[in-house]
């Protein structure tokens, strides 16, 4: 499977316009209990997630951080910020960073790159342009996986850096790039 995605400039369907930024214009924007992202220069505002979307991310950190914690691969996050390039900065729902992108990192700033992996639990306020051009991106700056979780079919696409990518529907275990774990879906979609 490739990604692909419309030629720039896209539209995002919860924008009634287009608004570009620069990343240090990004940084300077207000808190106001929405969430933002930096698409290739766009600015995405989506709503905070509802309460099955929280749900799913708690469930799938909780099931990651102790494997992650105890191997001393790294660190399990929801929602940290990622720094990809000079006009893209994202948010995943759940992320897992090694220990060696750690090390790299400003301890006082974002990540830089994406995490080894991004996990996005899709909702209304997405579009499919954003999630081809969010994957892309995550794979373009670093990551190993990427997921896409959909609450309302409980299915995940497991995205592969070399383009393939696999559906786990409820009732099958997905596993991640840490071997040995797994998580059946119908515990992840128990919302």
């Amino acid at each position: 499977m490739s990604f692909s995605s419309p030629p720039f400039p896209r539209y995002h369907q919860s924008m009634a316009t287009r608004t570009l930024l620069t990343f240090e214009q990004f940084e300077k924007l207000q808190d106001d209990g929405m969430r933002h992202e930096l698409l290739k220069g766009e600015h995405i505002v989506l709503p905070p997630p509802k309460l099955p979307h929280t749900l799913i991310q708690e469930i799938l950190r909780d099931h990651l951080k102790p494997y992650v914690t105890e191997r001393k691969l790294g660190r399990v996050h929801m929602e940290a910020g990622f720094r990809l390039n000079r006009d893209t900065w994202l948010q995943p729902d759940v992320s897992f960073v090694r220990t060696e992108q750690i090390q790299r990192s400003d301890p006082d700033g974002y990540y830089q790159g994406s995490p080894a992996l991004a996990v996005e639990v899709v909702s209304d306020s997405n579009t499919a342009e954003e999630l081809d051009l969010k994957t892309e991106e995550y794979f373009a700056h670093g990551a190993e996986e990427v997921w896409l979780v959909y609450p309302k079919t409980r299915k995940v696409c497991v995205h592969h850096p070399d383009g393939k990518s696999e559906t786990i529907a409820a009732g099958e275990l997905v596993s991640a790039l840490l071997p040995g774990w797994s998580l059946h879906l119908d515990f992840l979609f128990r919302t």
